[in-house]
């Protein structure tokens, strides 16, 4: 009974990964089938429990950083707000210290300065700094490369 139990806790993980593909909850599966292969051993609860804690952790601490280099997915992708700082701007609308208009990835924000006294007139291409409030802060970024810059 205790390997069927483990086995179907296996595959609960196995199947929960599909839908998160963090490499951590298939941690978990291989140690739940672990304590399955204790349990068809007959092995008391304590050890199957052991062999779960045991090898779910040598594989979160061993293969699951080996299969995130392995597979390029060290760190994952920012999003949303925080995936534009950085990003080039297009002024649209003269930015300055108060207001502006500037163009990211075609989509219109609202812009303001990072220096108090700059100002950008349009058609001036800018780096995102920071974002608040809906305001994106931007500054004039005079290293952009051929290769940086997407209208």
């Amino acid at each position: 009974m205790d390997v069927l139990l483990w086995i179907i806790a296996a595959a609960a993980f196995a199947v929960a990964e599909i839908f998160t593909a963090t490499l951590f909850l298939s941690m978990f599966s291989a140690g739940a089938l672990a304590a399955a292969a204790a349990a068809g051993l007959g092995a008391p609860v304590a050890v199957q429990a052991a062999a779960f804690v045991v090898v779910s952790a040598l594989t979160l601490v061993v293969v699951r950083p080996a299969l995130r280099r392995r597979l390029g997915t060290t760190e994952p992708a920012p999003m949303g707000v925080e995936a534009m700082r950085g990003a080039v701007a297009v002024v649209v609308e003269r930015v300055d210290a108060e207001n502006g208009m500037v163009r990211i990835d075609g989509e219109l924000w609202q812009a303001r300065s990072l220096e108090s006294a700059g100002s950008y007139p349009p058609g001036e291409r800018v780096r995102v700094v920071d974002i608040g409030d809906g305001t994106v802060v931007v500054w004039r970024d005079d290293l952009l490369g051929i290769a940086d810059v997407h209208p």
